[in-house]
């Protein structure tokens, strides 16, 4: 949506209060509905009837839909706000910063609502942090960038790839001082069997369907980036499964493990995972202030998208076999019928949230460069889109 008609402020804008709060704030009333819940005083559940399961699926919709239209649009929202590619970056660490930070809130101060006192004020306290986050986001709306968008970029797409389909043949560009900049190369000269139809054919009378019958250069770049891509983005998919399949393995190993540190204070299982979360934002900043200044001040470049991605995927590596040697020992300390402490998750936990400061930020960093511009959004949520595949 934010690509096609309304541009990514006014998907921000509405995207918060229609969906995502009206979750948030549906959740603590259909808690106590009688027909929600099970028989009260009953020792056995019993399974969900087809209305309770309808009323939760309804309220994730809307929470699930509200965080599309908001940390997805937010972020390229933000992007738009700076010129240079630096100070892009820049804000793709700060805003990976605060996502992560209010995930360690979330992780324990609501875990230990809901566990300690009650589910409903759990949810209401989400419904307060998302409404103040919104009157927060309104009141300087004024004064942000509005890019809105100039016509589908999908329809473009489409056409281009009709083209290719039906082989159309290739029309050669001869004025070289016709071509944007960054099309003045050799090998961008000329685009096969997508670029206009014969001049001629361009400018006859016959203007019926001439939108799906001539292709612009900058048409097929666009499609030509996109494509481009497509094969680094599926390859992330496949290398961040193991970040997946590690955060769910750890909280199960958590499960079985001693997770009492006092005799007032035992951790929860799913609390466990902010270990990583508060190292990843603690690398998110020593990157931003530290490594990546002191890697340009030694080499005299700025490190790209890649490299970080590459560094990241080094540390989950690491992380994976520490991972591999802590589940073998615990493994033995079972068979001893005894109880590991769930001390010894901390490590590969830590390497884990050096491995997300790396990538994550540089996964949109990377999409949002090298996408068109008109695909921003899109390119932004590509990262989402990798997270919810491998998770």
């Amino acid at each position: 949506m934010a690509d096609l008609v309304s541009g990514d402020i006014e998907v921000q804008h509405s995207g918060d209060p229609s969906s995502k709060c009206g979750g948030w704030i549906t959740f603590p009333f259909i808690i106590d509905l009688d027909h929600v819940n099970g028989e009260p005083g009953s020792i056995l559940c019993q399974s969900p009837s087809d209305l309770q399961l309808g009323i939760l699926y309804v309220v994730l919709a809307l929470v699930t839909t509200g965080t599309a239209g908001t940390r997805v649009a937010l972020a390229s929202a933000g992007a738009n706000q700076y010129e240079k590619p630096k100070d892009q970056g820049t804000f793709f660490n700060c805003y990976f910063l605060m996502v992560n930070t209010g995930a360690i809130i979330s992780a324990t101060e609501i875990v230990y609502t809901q566990d300690n006192a009650s589910w409903k004020l759990g949810f209401g306290l989400c419904a307060a942090a998302n409404l103040i986050s919104f009157v927060l986001f309104i009141s300087r709306k004024r004064l942000y960038k509005h890019k809105k968008p100039m016509g589908s970029p999908f329809t473009s797409l489409v056409r281009v790839s009709r083209f290719y389909s039906e082989k159309k043949g290739c029309y050669l560009i001869q004025k070289r001082r016709l071509l944007p900049p960054w099309a003045r190369t050799k090998e961008q000269e000329f685009c096969c069997s997508a670029l206009q139809e014969l001049q001629t054919e361009g400018e006859s009378g016959d203007t019926t369907n001439s939108k799906w019958r001539l292709c612009s250069v900058q048409e097929v770049e666009d499609f030509k980036a996109v494509l481009r891509l497509l094969p680094l983005w599926l390859s992330i998919i496949f290398v961040s499964i193991p970040i997946a399949v590690q955060s769910s393995l750890m909280v199960l190993q958590a499960l079985v493990m001693d997770r009492v540190f006092s005799p007032h204070l035992k951790v929860s299982a799913g609390s466990i995972q902010v270990i990583a979360i508060i190292f990843s934002c603690i690398f998110i900043l020593m990157n931003n202030w530290l490594f990546y200044p002191m890697y340009h001040k030694l080499t005299n470049k700025v490190m790209t998208p890649l490299q970080k991605i590459g560094m990241g995927h080094v540390f989950t590596i690491l992380s994976m076999a520490i991972s591999a040697v802590v589940e073998s020992k615990r493994l033995k300390t079972v068979q001893n019928e005894h109880l590991m402490s769930v001390l010894w998750l901390f490590p590969p936990f830590v390497i884990l949230g050096i491995s997300e400061a790396f990538q994550l930020p540089a996964h949109i960093e990377l999409f949002y460069g090298e996408f068109p511009e008109s695909l921003r959004n899109t390119a932004t949520s590509l990262t989402s889109l990798v997270i919810g595949i491998t998770f």
